[in-house]
């Protein structure tokens, strides 16, 4: 496979990617990362330290953040008054039926599933995250408090054991001005997956992208330091 391609894109469980994502770095292909990109965060460091040493280049697939309704989201908490709170949600039933019931995700629950697409939009809304604090049952519910580099503040609410329909997927950050939110449940469509692909060649022609395995490592850092809050880490 490697000496037929100039890329590898995963979809396996994160434990599984973060040994083989390292073995194809080294063969010198460029990496399309499932998230998490691993399962802890000295895993992902030793991913992101073998996509540097070979220079190949990476992306990770927060599959919200390549949807327009998130990118306008984006750009106008951007252009607006300097937003100080915001509050993230992803209630869904993943965990008790369909075909996200993987025995990864029924093992360490919606931390590290839904967390990183909740996490990184907030920190991408607010300010780099530098500091957090868990709580609630690691496999059922989680509720996460989450300060920013600025003073931002946010909260954070995760399961995958609620039924409830449509699930429940959006942020909202607050300004003096108002409130910016965006309804990621609705707002990500087949076309994000397009933008993926397109921004993929981008990047492996040499392009940097925002979402490269570095970002992983991050958003690793604070689901890992949530885990450890939780008696879980």
């Amino acid at each position: 496979l490697f000496d037929r391609c100039a890329a590898v894109s995963f979809a396996v469980p994160p434990a599984v990617q973060a040994e083989l994502a390292v073995d194809a770095a080294r063969a010198g292909k460029h990496l399309l990362l499932e998230k998490p990109v691993a399962l802890t965060t000295d895993a992902a460091r030793r991913l992101a330290d073998a996509a540097d040493e070979a220079g190949v280049r990476t992306q990770v697939l927060l599959s919200w953040r390549y949807a327009a309704p998130v990118r306008d989201f984006l750009a106008q908490v951007a252009a607006g008054d300097p937003p100080f709170a915001g509050r993230g949600a992803f209630l869904a039933g993943g965990a008790l039926l369909g075909p996200f019931t993987t025995p990864w995700r029924l093992e360490h629950g919606p931390l590290l599933d839904l967390g990183p697409h909740v996490v990184d939009l907030l920190d991408a809304a607010l300010g780099r995250v530098v500091d957090v604090r868990a709580h609630g049952d690691p496999r059922r519910w989680v509720g996460l408090l989450l300060e920013h580099e600025g003073g931002a503040v946010s909260e954070a609410s995760l399961t995958a054991h609620t039924m409830v329909q449509p699930p429940q997927a959006r942020v909202e950050v607050y300004a003096e001005s108002g409130v910016a939110e965006v309804d990621t449940g609705a707002g990500v469509g087949p076309e994000a997956f397009t933008t993926v692909v397109d921004e993929l060649v981008r990047t492996v022609a040499g392009t940097p992208h925002p979402l490269d395995v570095h970002r992983g490592v991050h958003l690793q850092q604070v689901l890992d330091a949530a885990l450890r809050d939780l008696g879980a880490g």
